[in-house]
């Protein structure tokens, strides 16, 4: 027998009313009746993020909550101990800043076809990313062969054609700038070139200058309602980039090819990629070609103390 939500199931024979449950909650929304945990009233379970806290923290196993899949906690290419890592336990600091300094963006890849079940992994680690509001609004659209890549390049440098010929124009670059439009002009001086000099090495020297010889592409979208999907987005590829390094997987973020489907909304259309959904980022990814030999250094950051 369940004391029952829309979001949240609490199991009574289960429930020891410790309390742990009430207190990560973010949105205030269990209690303790009659020494058994509750949710709030339906009528106030909208607020329920279905963010997971609650079951985490049962140690009774005594909470479900249906809309959370208990299947992406198994994956095929490897397997996954359940136990929660407590923070300053389990993975050493020094192993996971190896495996941030170590990952880079890979322009050389073979054409060895990217596993699906490892694409199927990655996405699932993709989606224990934080989200705004626990919206967990994301899509995934796998491009999973070499010609899906290559086909979606054709459409993006035919946009960027239009693009350079507009930009070419003088008299509209300066016209639009004028009033206030100056995103023609600030494409021509900052892209215009690099941009004319990559689709002439793509046409006459057989160069992949989009996305390097990529056999695989994950395009990061979302769906209407998040509170702010294209940082969602970001932190849902910053999982995939760290955990393909793991699986031996080069990645590289595709830009251009985000700005293109965003000018554009025709290309994503082409792909079946409903209207209602924005592409936020682009992973191209396969088995690396290039191999390097230590861990490099960044430009140093600005760091602020304000108080101090």
């Amino acid at each position: 027998m369940h004391s029952t939500s829309a979001s949240v199931f609490i199991d009574p024979d289960r429930c020891s009313a410790c309390g742990a449950c009430i207190r990560v909650c973010p949105s205030d929304i269990l209690s303790l009746e009659n020494s058994i945990a509750r949710a709030a009233p339906d009528t106030n379970i909208a607020l329920c993020l279905q963010c997971g806290h609650c079951m985490a923290a049962c140690p009774e196993s005594a909470i479900d909550i249906p809309a959370l899949d208990p299947n992406l906690h198994d994956f095929a290419t490897f397997t996954l101990d359940p136990a929660w890592v407590a923070p300053g336990s389990g993975l050493p600091t020094q192993d996971l800043a190896r495996l941030i300094c170590s990952r880079r963006s890979c322009r050389h890849y073979r054409q060895t076809p990217v596993e699906k079940e490892k694409l199927a992994d990655l996405i699932k680690l993709a989606v224990f990313a934080p989200s705004g509001t626990n919206s967990q609004a994301w899509t995934f659209t796998c491009l999973s062969s070499r010609p899906e890549v290559l086909a979606l390049g054709q459409s993006i440098k035919a946009f960027f054609k239009r693009l350079n010929k507009k930009a070419e124009n003088v008299l509209l670059r300066k016209s639009l700038a004028l009033v206030g439009a100056k995103t023609l002009d600030h494409y021509y001086t900052n892209y215009y070139a690099s941009v004319k000099t990559a689709m002439e090495q793509m046409e006459k020297e057989n160069r992949d200058r989009l996305f390097h010889g990529a056999p695989t592409l994950i395009l990061i979208g979302s769906s209407p309602g998040a509170s702010c999907p294209k940082e969602d987005a970001f932190l849902a590829a910053g999982n995939i980039l760290l955990a393909a390094h793991t699986m031996g997987l080069g990645t590289c973020l595709i830009g251009y090819a985000v700005a293109a489907m965003a000018a554009d909304r025709s290309i994503q259309k082409e792909l079946g990629i409903p209207e209602s959904e924005t592409i936020h980022a682009a992973v191209a990814l396969g088995y690396p070609d290039e191999t390097f030999q230590r861990i490099t250094g960044r430009k140093k950051p600005k760091i602020r103390f304000p108080g101090k």
